[in-house]
């Protein structure tokens, strides 16, 4: 018994095969051809750059939105209120019983709770008269360059409940020189009962 090979193609079945491969050839090639035009050969920057400046006015605005930071120390213990104002990111004045500070910048150190008299001129204190006139004339900087940002002439005081009477005074005294009349005094929220 032998196997039989199968007969050879006719002319129309030979023909007919021939249309089937260029068919799959012109098939196989118009594929690589869309996968061509879809792929990236550069890098279009235009794109890139619109990309990165929405997300860095997203991160401004995020970080613009913040609540005001304010650092806590041992020396200072602020007096406990009910108040629900929450604070602004203004000028912060920290007054302890060893120094003042400006931000986290010590401008006077205290002796025995009272400002040195070479540091008074009145009731000015001249270093921390001088420190807030270069915060004044930063965020007069910043105001005249964004609107968004107005110069509210605002002021946060951080005091110890224990600072006399008459070195706040002084405090504000100074800080009223310096075109800084709106005080907010920081205080401890009292828990609800």
């Amino acid at each position: 018994m032998s196997v039989s090979e199968p007969a050879p193609p006719t002319a129309a079945e030979a023909e007919q095969l021939a249309r089937m491969r260029y068919r799959r050839a012109l098939t196989r090639k118009k594929r690589k051809e869309r996968e061509a035009a879809t792929e990236v050969k550069e890098l279009n920057i235009t794109a890139m750059m619109d990309m990165m400046t929405i997300i860095l006015v997203f991160l401004l605005k995020s970080f613009a939105s913040s609540s005001a930071a304010i650092t806590a120390s041992e020396d200072v213990r602020p007096p406990v209120s009910s108040t629900r104002a929450t604070p602004k990111d203004t000028v912060a004045i920290t007054i302890t019983p060893k120094n003042i500070l400006v931000g986290d910048r010590e401008v006077v150190r205290l002796m025995d709770g009272r400002i040195p008299i070479e540091q008074l001129q009145g009731r000015l204190v001249l270093g921390l008269d001088d420190q807030l006139k270069k915060e004044v004339a930063k965020l007069k900087f910043i105001a005249a360059r964004n609107p968004a940002a107005p110069f509210s002439h605002e002021l946060s005081v951080i005091a110890d409940k224990m600072v006399p009477y008459d070195l706040l005074i002084t405090v504000l005294y100074t800080a009223g020189q310096n075109e800084l009349e709106n005080y907010r005094f920081i205080v401890l929220q009292r828990d609800a009962e």
